[in-house]
């Protein structure tokens, strides 16, 4: 532990940033696996759909430095293509 007072601090922040962002990756991985599973399951109409809230997370998460922008693009370009296949 740090003695040095914005050293705690930093601390601090540090572990509720971290805790922040690893819940909004596990709400970008959860609206992934969903659209993927839609997409499977050949339930092409929802998945479109679905897809559609999962992109809008992805970029927000990028726009906020959860995830790069070019990570956000890929995961976005990867479950489109799935989409698509179901269709």
């Amino acid at each position: 532990m740090p003695n040095i007072k914005s050293s705690i601090r930093s601390v601090k922040t540090d572990a509720e940033r971290r805790a922040k962002n690893a819940q909004e990756k596990s709400t970008l991985r959860s609206a992934a696996k969903k659209v993927e599973a839609q997409a499977k399951a050949g339930k092409a109409d929802e998945a479109a759909a679905t897809l559609k809230t999962a992109s809008g997370l992805l970029d927000k998460a990028a726009q906020a430095g959860v995830i790069s922008k070019n990570a956000a693009a890929r995961k976005k370009s990867k479950l489109a293509k799935k989409v698509n296949a179901a269709k």
